[in-house]
């Protein structure tokens, strides 16, 4: 894999990263724009966009006619919007990419915008928030962001509300895109065997030839002043805990403690610990929850880190019993307490750090997930991380470094736990 990064004169960066593997290509534009970015006014405005961009463009009038443009090529196409950034992508033979560039940039530096669309457009979104609210194990993830960072922009729905979308005009739009949208804002990546032949009489390409397409479509982008987000400061002082009624057939939990940002040195060490907690079939507790106890179906332990901030979360779906529930929530609370009293083996460690390698390697075989992973961490820590040093940093992980990490971490104090179920907070100790 060979990755070089250039800069447009309008200082978009532009990253290539040739995979030397089949003639195919992701390029995906990233913006730093997301939900953290956004008011109680705006709430949902950068999801919102993220659907806008594909109704319509100078050169492609309509919804149609860039889906059409995209499949005549063989291609797929989607976008994301999380809580600090965006990103628009395609993906298609390389011998297609100036008309992949082309339809890209033309959504994003000339949408339409027509009220009419944006109008009809709210319907869409306003049933996308519905079906999140019927799917309790999504909406439990959103209710613990709102107990963890209260208030906080990090707290706010990405969809936004039904109040908020509805209430949406043009200029809404064009506000927004006029503070985010713009090259000292963004970063352009392809990825994928730019080199390689479709077949033997396919002309020759090089990384010159994809950064002058990209110069031809975007160099006009004018550049602007890079506005910041609101910090998050974390000074919880005593445990919280959020239930929200519903009647469901299976409870649902969120359970949790804050962490560090994405910048610090031990988000490797998070990651080990995460996978010795809740990182596959054999984790600790797939075992105790699920196969020993019967309690649950799913349950799995991540992260999610910010600029600022960040935690590390446990979540299951288990038996829809008050009793249950509470066996549940005290197994899980038990493996992390004896993590941090020192209760890790170094064969569970290796193993995790193992299945950590193993699974990052068969993540960057496809040419989208190279495309992000490079292009996000690039877009918001100004750096590339190349795949050589992440399984470096992760081989480097130590058992003391996890016990170490876990004391500091799993405090009762700063434990957080969200539910959706037919309870009250008064059902659940902590």
């Amino acid at each position: 894999m060979h990755i070089s990064i250039h800069k447009l004169e309008n200082g978009l960066p532009v990253i290539l990263i040739n995979t030397k593997a089949f003639p195919s290509v992701t390029t995906m534009v990233l913006v730093g724009a997301g939900s953290r970015y956004e008011n109680t006014k705006n709430n949902g405005i950068a999801h919102f966009f993220e659907h806008m961009a594909f109704k319509g463009s100078k050169t492609y009038p309509d919804a149609f006619t860039i889906s059409s443009t995209i499949d005549r090529l063989g291609g797929v196409f989607n976008a994301f919007t999380s809580k600090d950034h965006t990103g628009y992508w395609v993906k298609a033979p390389n011998s297609h990419f100036g008309k992949v560039i082309d339809v890209l940039s033309d959504m994003i530096l000339h949408p339409k915008l027509l009220q009419e669309e944006i109008d009809r457009e709210k319907n869409v979104i306003v049933e996308e928030i519905n079906m999140y609210e019927d799917m309790p194990s999504r909406k439990v993830s959103d209710i613990f962001d709102d107990l963890l960072f209260n208030g906080h922009p990090l707290s706010y729905d990405i969809a936004g509300t039904t109040k908020t979308v509805t209430n949406f005009t043009r200029k809404t739009f064009t506000d927004y895109i006029d503070t985010y949208y713009h090259p000292h804002n963004a970063v352009i990546v392809v990825a994928g065997g730019l080199t390689q032949k479709v077949n033997i009489d396919s002309p020759e390409v090089t990384e010159d030839w994809y950064l002058q397409q990209i110069q031809n479509k975007f160099n006009a982008w004018k550049p602007k002043k890079k506005h910041t987000f609101e910090k998050f400061i974390n000074n919880q002082t005593k445990p919280a805990i959020s239930v929200k009624y519903k009647k469901t057939e299976q409870a649902h939990f969120s359970l949790g403690f804050k962490a560090f940002s994405f910048k610090d040195d031990r988000r490797h060490i998070l990651s080990v610990l995460s996978a010795i907690l809740g990182g596959g079939m054999s984790s600790r507790l797939f075992m105790e929850v699920r196969e020993r106890r019967g309690l649950c179906y799913y349950i799995s332990t991540g992260r999610d880190l910010y600029e600022d901030t960040g935690y590390i979360v446990t979540q299951a779906g288990v038996t829809n019993n008050k009793e249950k529930l509470q066996e549940s929530i005290n197994v899980v609370l038990k493996e992390h307490t004896k993590i941090a009293n020192g209760e890790v083996t170094d064969e569970e460690v290796e193993k995790a750090k193992e299945m950590l390698k193993g699974r990052f390697l068969l993540s960057i075989e496809d040419s989208h997930d190279v495309a992000s992973l490079i292009g996000t961490k690039y877009l918001l820590d100004n750096r590339i991380v190349y795949p050589e040093d992440t399984l470096e940093h992760i081989e480097q992980v130590t058992k003391a470094d996890i016990i170490n990490l876990a004391k500091e971490l799993f405090i009762p104090a700063t434990l957080n736990i969200a539910v959706i179920g037919p309870f009250k907070e008064e059902d659940i100790k902590i």
